[in-house]
C-alpha cells in the first residue's frame, strides 16, 4: 500500500490482464455483525482486510466475541444471546457499516457504551436512527452536536422494555444504512412477536438493503417486504450461524476495472480487463453498473464469479456515448461513472445521488471541483452532477487531486491517468484507498502498459561516502517510487555466482552473464533480497565489494547488468542511485543529482558509522583513502566517476540527510506540470 503524500500516475496507455478483487466492504462488515450476534462459530472466507473491517474485528472483541484471524478467513464465536462485555469505548474510524450497525445491535443488546470516530465521522448524520432506536424506548445521548455521533448509550440496568406493538418508522431517503442497522439489531427482539418497520419517504439504495435481506436469510432470519416501504421481522426469529460463508468481492471495486477496460485500449498480445471473485449473479447491487458500463459503450461479458471487458470499437463503443441515468440502484459505484464521463462524447448527467452529499466527504462537490481541474465543464445541484468532458486533447489540463480522506475519489480519479493529452495525474492522500482497498494501485499498476519513456528515472550519483544512497532510497520512499542501488547489484550477482558454485572469471563469464540478466533483485524498507533470501549484511563485506570489482570487469555481465537494471524502471517511477546512472543507464532520465561533499567531511561521516559499529578507525586515513579513491574512480576507462552534463550538483557537506532529500524533491517538483496543492 502507499503511504506516501501524493502519489504520480505518468500517463498510461494500455491495459490487460486479471485482477483477483478483495471482498466486498458491504458483504464483510454485515457478515462479521451477524456472526456477532449469532449462536454458534462462524468461519468467514475472503474477508476483506481494510481499515472498516479493522474497526468493526476490534470492536466485536471489545464486546466479547471470540475472534481468530488466518489471512483473509475469521473464526467468529457469537454472543448467542450473552450480553455484550461493558462498559466499553469504541472507536469505529470513518466506517459507516460499523457505526450505524453498531449503534442500533449494542442498544438492544444492553450495556454502556461511548462510539466515536474520526472528525468526518461525527460529520455524517445519525439522527433518524437514533430517533427511531428512541422510540423503542432505547436511551442514547449525543456527546456532541445533535444528530450525529459520538454517541453514549446508557443502558445500565439492561435493556429497558421496548416498544414495538406499533411499526418503528424510520427515514429512508438519508442513508440506507439506518434501515440495516435496524434490520440487523431488531430481530434480537422478536423473540416472541413479529417486528414491523415503516420506511418514511423514499428508500434510496435498495440494492443494498436487498444485500442486508440476502445476508440476514443466510443467518436464519426472514424478513418479507412490502414495496420496500414496509418490513416484517417474524416472531420467534433467532441468528443462528450458517457455519462457514465466503464474502464476494466488492462490486464497488469491480466498477473501476470495469471502467478501465471500457477507456483503455487492449496490450499488445491481451484483450481486454478480466476481474475474478464476482459476477453477473452478485447479490450486490452495485453490479448494476455493469448496465451502465454497456449503456456508454463498454463490452462486458461474465459468468457466476468473473467478468470481461473490453472497449467498444471504433464509432460503435468508442469514445464512449454520454448517458443521463438514475442512479439510486449504485450509488457508490457511480462515481466511476462521473470520470468514465471524461471518456465519453457529449454531456453525461448522474441523477438521484443526493446521498453522495452525506458519504466519507460531500461527494458531489468532490467530483466537480476535481473533474473541473481536468477541463471538464462540470454543473452540479441538490441530487445530480452533470459532467461534459474536454472539448478536444489539447483541453485535458495535469492535476493534483484532493481525495477529502474518500477512498472512492482516489481510486475514481487514476482512471484519469488515461486521459488523449499524455498528461500525468497526481493522486493526493493515496493511502486513503486503505478503508476498502488497500492494494489498489499495485493492481492497477498491474495491468496497465505505458511506454517506457513515460515511466519518470531520477538518478542521484556521486563520491563515495556522498550519502548518495541513503538520499536516494529516502527519495524512493517519499514519492512511492522504486528503489534502486546499482552497486548492491554488483555485489548480488557476484554472491549468487558463487552460491551457484561458479569462480568469478573469465571462464564462467557466460553463465555468469546469463545468470545476471534474471537475477530476482528487490529493495524493500532498508533490506535488499535476493528472492526470499535477505542478503543485505552479506554483500556489505569487505570480501564482497572486491568480488563486485571482479563482476564488473567481465563484459559480457556488465552488459547483462545493463538489461537487469534497465528493468527496474516500472510504475510508478524509480529513483536510481549509482556510479553511471544518469551517464549511462538512464541517460534521459527528467532529474539527475550529482550529490558531493568534502572529502574531510565524508570522512568525518564514515568514521562516526564506523564508530558506532564498534570498529577503530582514524579520520586521517579515511581521509587520504576517500582522496585516493576518487582519484581512481574519475579516471578510471570504464563509468568514470563525473556528473552528468545534465546533472544538478549538491554539495551536501553541511546538510542533513532530511535537507538533501528535501532538496531534490524540491527540483522534482519544479519539473511536474501541476502545482502542488495540499487541499486541492
Amino acid at each position: 500500500m502507499y503511504t506516501t503524500e501524493f502519489l504520480d500516475l505518468p500517463p498510461l496507455q494500455s491495459a490487460a490482464g486479471e485482477v483477483h478483487l478483495p471482498g466486498s466492504k458491504s458483504i464483510s462488515n454485515r457478515v462479521l455483525l451477524l456472526a456477532a450476534l449469532s449462536h454458534g462459530t462462524t468461519i468467514v472466507h475472503d474477508l476483506l482486510a481494510s481499515d472498516d473491517t479493522r474497526v468493526m474485528l476490534d470492536a466485536l472483541r471489545q464486546i466479547g466475541c471470540s475472534i481468530d484471524e488466518t489471512g483473509n478467513t475469521v473464526h467468529i464465536t457469537g454472543l448467542g444471546g450473552r450480553s455484550p462485555q461493558s462498559p466499553a469505548q469504541l472507536f469505529l474510524g470513518n466506517a459507516g457499516t460499523a457505526m450505524r450497525p453498531l449503534t442500533a445491535a449494542l442498544a438492544l443488546l444492553g450495556g454502556e457504551f461511548e462510539l466515536a470516530g474520526v472528525p468526518r465521522m461525527h460529520e455524517r448524520p445519525i439522527g433518524d436512527l437514533v430517533a427511531a432506536l428512541r422510540q423503542l424506548g432505547c436511551q442514547i445521548d449525543y456527546l456532541g452536536n445533535d444528530g450525529y455521533p459520538p454517541l453514549r448509550i446508557a443502558h445500565t440496568q439492561g435493556v429497558p422494555p421496548l416498544a414495538l406493538a406499533r411499526p418503528i418508522q424510520v427515514r429512508g431517503d438519508v442513508s440506507s444504512q439506518f434501515l440495516t442497522a435496524l434490520l440487523m439489531a431488531l430481530p434480537l427482539a422478536a423473540a416472541t412477536q413479529a417486528i414491523v418497520i415503516e420506511v418514511v419517504g423514499e428508500l434510496i439504495s435498495k440494492p443494498y438493503i436487498a444485500i442486508t435481506l440476502a445476508l440476514l436469510a443466510r443467518f436464519g432470519i426472514v424478513v418479507q417486504h412490502d414495496n420496500w416501504q414496509r418490513f416484517t421481522i417474524a416472531a420467534g426469529s433467532r441468528y443462528q450461524s450458517p457455519g462457514s460463508i465466503h464474502v464476494e468481492a466488492d462490486a464497488s471495486s469491480a466498477s473501476y476495472f470495469i471502467a478501465l477496460g471500457a477507456i483503455a485500449s487492449s496490450a499488445s498480445g491481451q484483450k481486454g480487463i478480466k476481474i475474478q471473485g464476482v459476477g453477473l449473479d452478485s447479490i450486490q447491487g452495485d453490479i448494476r453498473f455493469v448496465e451502465a458500463a454497456r449503456a456508454m459503450g463498454a463490452m462486458v461479458t461474465g459468468g457466476p464469479n468473473w467478468l470481461h471487458i473490453e472497449r467498444g470499437a471504433p464509432g460503435v463503443g468508442w469514445p464512449l456515448k454520454a448517458i443521463d441515468l438514475d442512479c439510486n440502484h449504485v450509488p457508490d459505484a457511480a462515481m466511476t461513472l462521473a470520470v468514465m464521463a471524461l471518456y465519453a462524447q457529449g454531456t453525461t448527467t448522474l441523477r438521484n445521488i443526493a446521498s453522495w452529499r452525506v458519504k466519507e466527504t460531500d461527494r458531489i462537490a468532490a467530483m466537480a471541483k476535481e473533474l473541473r481541474k481536468l477541463g471538464a465543464t462540470v454543473e452540479d445541484g441538490a441530487d445530480f452532477i452533470r459532467i461534459t468532458p474536454p472539448a478536444q486533447t489539447g483541453d485535458w489540463k495535469a492535476a493534483s487531486i484532493h481525495t477529502y480522506d474518500d477512498h472512492r475519489v482516489a481510486m475514481c480519479f487514476s482512471l484519469a491517468a488515461f486521459n488523449p493529452a499524455r498528461l500525468p495525474v497526481r493522486i493526493e492522500d493515496p493511502k486513503c484507498v486503505a478503508k476498502t482497498f488497500p492494494d489498489y494501485f499495485e493492481m492497477l499498476f498491474s495491468v496497465s502498459r505505458v511506454a517506457i519513456d513515460s515511466i519518470p528515472v531520477i538518478c542521484i550519483d556521486g563520491p563515495t561516502a556522498s550519502g548518495k544512497g541513503t538520499v536516494a532510497a529516502a527519495v524512493a520512499q517519499r514519492l512511492g517510487y522504486r528503489f534502486l542501488d546499482s552497486g548492491a547489484i554488483y555485489r548480488i550477482t557476484a554472491l549468487a555466482a558463487l552460491r551457484a558454485g561458479l569462480s568469478i572469471d573469465t571462464a564462467h563469464e557466460p553463465r555468469i552473464a546469463s545468470m545476471a540478466q534474471t537475477l530476482p533483485v528487490r529493495f524493500e524498507d532498508g533490506r535488499v533480497w535476493l528472492a526470499n533470501d535477505d542478503v543485505t549484511e552479506a554483500i556489505r563485506t569487505e570480501e564482497a565489494g572486491m568480488n563486485a570489482s571482479r563482476v564488473s570487469a567481465l563484459p559480457t555481465v556488465r552488459t547483462a547488468l545493463v538489461a537487469l537494471q534497465h528493468s527496474f524502471q516500472q510504475l510508478p517511477g524509480l529513483v536510481a542511485d549509482g556510479r553511471d546512472m544518469g551517464t549511462v543507464i538512464f541517460p534521459n532520465a527528467p532529474l539527475k543529482v550529482y550529490l558531493t561533499a568534502s572529502a574531510t567531511c565524508r570522512a568525518e561521516r564514515r568514521y562516526k558509522q564506523l564508530i558506532s559499529k564498534g570498529f577503530s578507525a582514524s579520520i586521517e586515513d579515511l581521509r587520504a583513502d576517500l582522496e585516493a579513491r576518487d582519484a581512481r574512480d574519475s579516471t578510471r576507462s570504464v563509468a568514470p566517476l563525473k556528473p552528468a552534463l545534465d546533472a544538478l550538483v549538491l554539495d551536501n557537506s553541511t546538510l542533513t540527510i532530511d535537507e538533501a532529500v528535501e532538496q531534490v524533491l524540491v527540483w522534482w517538483q519544479e519539473r511536474q506540470p501541476f502545482a502542488v496543492s495540499a487541499q486541492g
